[in-house]
């Protein structure tokens, strides 16, 4: 390659005029020396591509080398799979429902069950709090059920027990708070075993480590994607037009119907409540800058829900 680039930079033809024999010489060793170059370096090259191609020991350190990043990324994938599979047994799917009319049964386990005519006004997530059937969710999940006066508003909880069985209850408002878009639930759960959730901390996350969210974005129940903490301390809007300071971004999708679903470590921990996301003006796509309430907020929030249902700032 490179006495051909020479070559095509030569001058234009010698001129037909005759020259000495000392510089016919001189121009002949030097083409000589040229070819030399340029056989020597060919050999070169093919002499390392033979060595390459029989060097039994460079092909093996190849080979164990990608067997290993496989197995790196199979050890990687058995990890989220073992960590979906332990946790979403205490994400629940929360269905909001209008009653066509106001139900005669006093059992409403039978109503929501029977009523053709219930229209499914939105849908959205939570988690099993405690086993004795308290939910978390978000307060805008449920807003509808809180603020109703007609006795047609109906909120549907499909659960899994410890046992894998699946059902669903009714779920009765136990307590709100709009400020932090928070609410919880309670079903009855008599004959079933829970598993709530491990409940991690917020206040040590670090941004680049990764996170997981689980809930039913569009009503695909079970619903698993992968990020990391984006982002700390942010502030987002509340339902009653205050602000939620110190929220998690994430760039793990969350779009309508995670909201209320947890956001989880690499452990399994509950560190946030998934609660919002920009979407892209005019197409209601999701940007990738999603935001969960901190789970040290949701602590300390939940006690005075479930107990007086109020929070604690609506007491003192």
């Amino acid at each position: 390659m490179v006495v051909m680039a020479s070559l095509h930079t030569l001058p234009s033809p010698l001129p037909t005029t005759t020259t000495s024999s000392s510089s016919e010489s001189s121009d002949n060793k030097s083409l000589v020396i040229t070819r030399r170059r340029a056989i020597v370096s060919g050999s070169t090259v093919a002499v390392a591509s033979l060595l390459q191609l029989s060097n039994p020991i460079s092909s093996l350190y190849s080979a164990i080398a990608l067997q290993q990043q496989d197995e790196e990324l199979d050890e990687e994938e058995d990890r989220i799979v073992r960590l979906f599979q332990e946790t979403s047994p205490s994400v629940v799917f929360i269905k909001d429902l209008e009653l066509a009319k106001i139900p005669k049964s006093s059992s409403q386990e039978v109503t929501l069950a029977e009523d053709e005519d219930a229209k499914v006004e939105g849908t959205g997530s939570g988690f099993i709090w405690d086993k004795f059937g308290h939910i978390v969710t978000n307060y805008h999940v449920v807003d509808k059920l809180a603020t109703d006066q007609s006795g047609l508003q109906r909120c549907k909880v499909f659960l899994v027990d410890a046992r894998g069985t699946s059902f669903y209850k009714e779920g009765k408002i136990v307590g709100i708070d709009p400020a932090y878009d928070i609410a919880v639930l309670k079903v009855d759960v008599e004959g079933y075993e829970l598993k709530p959730v491990v409940l991690g901390t917020s206040r040590d996350l670090r941004v680049g480590q990764s996170c997981f969210a689980i809930g039913n974005p569009f009503g695909y129940e079970n619903t698993l994607t992968t990020g990391v903490v984006s982002g700390l301390g942010r502030e987002i809007p509340s339902p009653n037009g205050r602000a939620i300071r110190g929220a998690i971004q994430t760039d793990a999708a969350i779009n309508a119907g995670n909201s209320g679903g947890p956001l989880i470590d690499s452990y399994g921990h509950v560190i946030g409540v998934n609660t919002a996301t920009f979407t892209r003006k005019g197409t209601g796509v999701s940007s990738g800058v999603n935001f969960a309430i901190p789970i040290d907020t949701v602590v300390r929030t939940v006690p005075y829900l479930i107990v007086y249902g109020t929070p604690y700032s609506d007491r003192f």
